[in-house]
């Protein structure tokens, strides 16, 4: 009589081996890790991406608003400064200068301020050479207001701003270069002034320098809206 042993029951090596289990375990961390990665660079790209959005939607309102015009009825007319040569306006000054003295007969504001200090050694101030440009060119001297210690535009437009409150006075009209026209009216705005601008379109900064000084004053627009005007005049002034 013949008997036949059970058959031997064989299982799969992978189904219990721990070599498996531990191949398992690496191959879910690696997928882990590389998802964790690949979320880390999603964000840094996103991240970018919006940055330069945010610039070059800056740099897009740096240009628009310095080829506006918004002439109305204000308080006082701003001039914003730029250097002078012992007493004679460079002719940077001077193309803003020129701008007042085209804007004075239309009647749109009793007052125009002045502004700028002087640098140690210079025998007069920003805001000096200006006054006596405007004069000699038909505004009358006893409108003119001198704003002479700012050595930054918003040290200056922080002058401007107090010495108009104390008039009780608020609403200005900004003249300046086409690039530094958005940084000066949020700087203003900023110091609780009522802003508009009006740029010279003489002005002597043209060409490739033109285009530096857009993009510096986009970045820093930009950098300003976040930490506010005056700390960033504290980085860069």
């Amino acid at each position: 009589m013949s008997s036949t042993s059970p058959p031997h029951e064989v299982s799969s090596p992978s189904a219990t081996s721990p070599t498996g289990d531990a191949a398992t375990v690496d191959a879910d961390r690696d997928r882990s890790v590389g998802s964790r990665w690949r979320r880390v660079l999603l964000g840094a790209g996103l991240a970018v991406l919006l940055g330069v959005v945010y610039f070059v939607v800056s740099l897009v309102q740096v240009w628009s608003v310095g080829r506006a015009d918004e002439l109305d009825q204000v308080d006082a007319i701003v001039v914003m400064g730029a250097a002078q040569y012992d007493g004679r306006p460079s002719p940077q000054l001077a193309a803003r200068l020129d701008h007042v003295v085209e804007l004075w007969p239309q009647g749109l504001a009793p007052l125009v301020v002045v502004t700028g200090g002087n640098i140690p050694g210079d025998r007069f101030t920003e805001a000096d050479a200006s006054a006596a440009y405007l004069s000699d060119r038909g505004v009358p001297d006893d409108v003119i207001l001198r704003e002479d210690q700012g050595s930054s535009s918003f040290e200056s437009l922080r002058s401007v701003a107090e010495m108009l409150r104390g008039r009780g006075l608020d609403r200005v009209l900004i003249v300046t270069d086409p690039y530094h026209a958005l940084r000066s009216r949020e700087t203003a705005e900023e110091l609780g002034l009522d802003v508009r601008v009006s740029s010279t379109d003489t002005s002597v900064v043209r060409g490739s320098d033109s285009l530096r000084r857009h993009v510096q004053e986009a970045a820093g627009v930009a950098v300003g809206r976040i930490i506010g005007f005056e700390r960033l005049a504290d980085l860069v002034d």
